[in-house]
């Protein structure tokens, strides 16, 4: 009697590696990830702008811990400056966080994630 059905020679299309195998190694990079992850919204990231007139510390999860502004570059004046510095540096901190993350991500090469 011949097989029914199914795939031949236990799931060839995975390169040989069984169905029990493949959950092991996904479960493993999920964990892998996981552990990353949570290293990555440990860190503190920091950033200045203006010459250290603003400067500004966050997590790896984005959230602002620290954000201090010299009182030189206070002038209520020219208050589109301040508001530059500060977009500035929160802008270079976020990109510091997804280099980091893209840097920690990339080592999984899985399509579509990043």
């Amino acid at each position: 009697m011949g097989k029914k059905g199914g795939f031949p020679g236990n799931f060839g299309g995975f390169g040989g590696m069984n169905i029990n195998q493949l959950m092991k190694e996904a479960k493993k990079m999920q964990a892998d990830m996981e552990k990353s992850q949570t290293e990555i919204a440990s860190k503190e990231f920091e950033a200045t702008a203006g010459g250290g007139a603003v400067s500004i510390k966050i997590t790896g999860d984005k959230k602002i811990k620290e954000l201090i502004i010299k009182k030189e570059v206070v002038d209520p004046e020219d208050v589109e400056m301040l508001q530059d510095l500060i977009i500035t540096c929160v802008n270079e901190a976020m990109r510091k966080v997804d280099s980091e993350t893209a840097s920690q991500f990339g080592k999984y090469n899985i399509p579509g994630l990043m």
